[in-house]
């Protein structure tokens, strides 16, 4: 999270009189993150999220918000957005789309232990069946579309080295996304992008996930690479600890059994999930916005982690 548009409490007073939650009493920007613009609400009826949009559009916006009510309504833990008297979720603020949701409980557990990672993994696999029947839908926007049209944005920022192994991994998963195997594998919503810092604990227990405006409809086992590409290495190498990733794997699989053409697809697939997030690290990096309290990720992080994934085969599914 981030904040790319300024905004202080004198500029909301009016604007929040359409929501059932009281004067506003304090407001803080976050830092974390780098696509939207995020603070900390307190209002008379409690502590809530406030979002400004800064690049999804009014449009595509009810995917997101209406994923989190179909989540929370069954069972799976996650904030609720709050309704304006008209019963919208999304309502224009400095002229862009913004939205308040419930405030989790907890803090985000950033060295997890093996029982995070199991509490994670359930919860996923509870999320990923709990959506099953979710009727709208949009595609997972930072995709292998996206991959594509971004490469060469970036490219020429590269060394010969970087260059070769961007090449040839989009080719790669170019060649892997046409195969029978990843057109068996089962699909729905997805977070895709559940790193540590958008989940809530408090102690061992998990409270929450959030920050789902990367979700879209895309294979269940991307966001479960992408969930075990961040809970279950180590940062500094971005090896994969295989405690960690037995139990986030095994409480998966106790919920939602994974299929063998998932297990054919499990190595491919992490390296998926590490050019994602290489891609968008550099084109943040390459590409900056202004912002306040904006600091982009280091793009070598997730480039350490495809060339180990690469190197050396994670732990099977089952």
């Amino acid at each position: 999270m981030a904040v790319f548009t300024a905004l202080h409490l004198d500029d909301i007073g009016q604007w929040l009189t359409q929501f059932p939650l009281g004067k506003p009493l304090a407001l803080k920007g976050i830092a974390s993150g780098i696509e939207n613009s995020n603070f900390f609400l307190s209002t008379e009826r409690g502590e809530y999220v406030l979002t400004i949009f800064e690049n999804l559009s009014f449009e595509q916006l009810p995917f997101y918000l209406q994923l989190m009510r179909h989540l929370a309504d069954r069972g799976v833990l996650v904030p609720a957005p709050i309704a304006n008297a008209d019963g919208e979720l999304v309502t224009a603020l400095q002229g862009k789309p913004a939205a308040i949701v419930s405030k989790l409980d907890g803090s985000s557990q950033m060295a997890p232990q093996a029982v995070h990672c199991a509490a994670v993994g359930a919860m996923l696999a509870k999320m990923h069946l709990a959506a099953q029947d979710f009727p709208l839908q949009q595609p997972n926007l930072r995709g292998l579309q996206w991959w594509n049209a971004t490469t060469p944005l970036v490219l020429h920022h590269l060394d010969d080295a970087k260059a070769h192994l961007l090449r040839a991994e989009i080719h790669f998963q170019d060649a892997f996304a046409a195969c029978d195997t990843y057109k068996a594998i089962p699909r729905g919503p997805v977070h895709a992008d559940l790193f540590r810092n958008n989940v809530m604990f408090d102690g061992e227990q998990l409270t929450g996930f959030f920050d789902f405006y990367f979700a879209g409809c895309d294979t269940w086992l991307f966001d479960v690479a992408v969930t075990v590409n961040d809970w279950c290495v180590d940062l500094a190498t971005g090896v994969l600890d295989k405690v960690r990733v037995r139990a986030l794997l095994d409480a998966y699989q106790a919920v939602r059994p994974f299929t063998h053409e998932e297990q054919t697809a499990w190595q491919a697939m992490l390296r998926a999930a590490a050019l994602r997030f290489w891609l968008s690290r550099l084109y943040d990096y390459y590409q900056p916005r202004e912002a306040e309290m904006l600091t982009p990720h280091d793009p070598t992080h997730f480039e350490r982690i495809l060339r180990e994934r690469i190197a050396t085969p994670a732990p099977e599914l089952f």
